[in-house]
């Protein structure tokens, strides 16, 4: 089995004491980090909060996944995530955020992000780890273990 990439993490890209007054604030916020890293234009953020509004973003584990609707895909230059830790949490229809892993793909990149996200995210160790990371460090290590660990 082909090998995937490590998920784009720039270390830019993790803001662990961010807050937000509300899920759309929490979602502009990954945008505007995305804009930052030069991944997205601006009108990329309006997708994102377009697609929350069409489904919920939130995938359990007090973690939101914001990502834009597939007509955004021409505001993305490159593949990118950004990881927003809410300490105070953040009020998404009902459930408490703790993270928001911001997504911009070209093409069906995210489906890839998405899939190595939920792997991570469906052990509750490692969810847990991640809302607690204090340390950009812990993030990048949660979210790229090292892939030259030898396979016995």
């Amino acid at each position: 089995m082909a090998e995937t990439a490590p998920l784009p993490l720039d270390p830019r890209a993790v803001r662990l004491n961010e807050e937000a007054d509300g899920r759309d604030e929490a979602i502009r916020r990954c945008g505007e980090v995305l804009v930052e890293l030069g991944a997205v234009e601006a009108s990329y953020i309006d997708a994102m909060l377009e697609r929350e509004r069409s489904i919920s973003t939130y995938v359990g584990e007090g973690v939101a996944i914001p990502h834009g609707t597939l007509v955004a895909k021409d505001a993305v230059h490159h593949d990118a995530i950004c990881v927003l830790r809410f300490p105070g949490g953040v009020d998404w229809d009902g459930e408490q955020v703790a993270v928001c892993v911001g997504i911009a793909a070209r093409g069906d990149g995210h489906i890839r992000l998405l899939s190595e996200l939920a792997q991570i995210l469906l052990d509750p160790e490692q969810a847990q780890a991640l809302r607690e990371a204090t340390e950009v460090s812990d993030v990048i290590r949660l979210l790229q273990p090292s892939r030259e660990e030898p396979s016995e």
